[in-house]
């Protein structure tokens, strides 16, 4: 998994490159935990995910709850079919708000 990291203005767009599974969700975890304490916004770009384990599932609703507990957003955007069948069946789909580009992610921040 390759983690890459933009800022567009106050948010912090973080795109995921391969797999979110057991070997690489403790990277992602930090670094997704650390934008949203640093920025209070945060989108992850699942464009280039090809694959979210259960282990890459509770990483994101840890940050879920702690964006809720400190009044910050998050938002995923541009998932692709095998993960989002995993969200859908997961109950994660109504946990998140997921866009279908980047864009529309930054655009609900507005």
């Amino acid at each position: 998994m390759d983690i890459q990291e933009q800022r567009q203005g106050d948010v912090i767009v973080l795109g995921l490159v391969g797999r979110l599974d057991s070997l690489s969700c403790r990277e992602f975890e930090g670094r997704l935990l650390g934008a949203l304490s640093e920025s209070g916004a945060v989108v992850v770009d699942c464009a280039a995910m090809e694959y979210i384990s259960s282990a890459g599932l509770r990483v994101l609703l840890v940050a879920a709850k702690q964006a809720r507990a400190a009044n910050s957003r998050l938002a995923l955007a541009a998932l692709r079919d095998n993960p989002r069948e995993v969200f859908d069946i997961s109950g994660f789909s109504a946990i998140f708000a997921i866009h279908p580009t980047v864009e529309a992610a930054l655009a609900s921040f507005d």
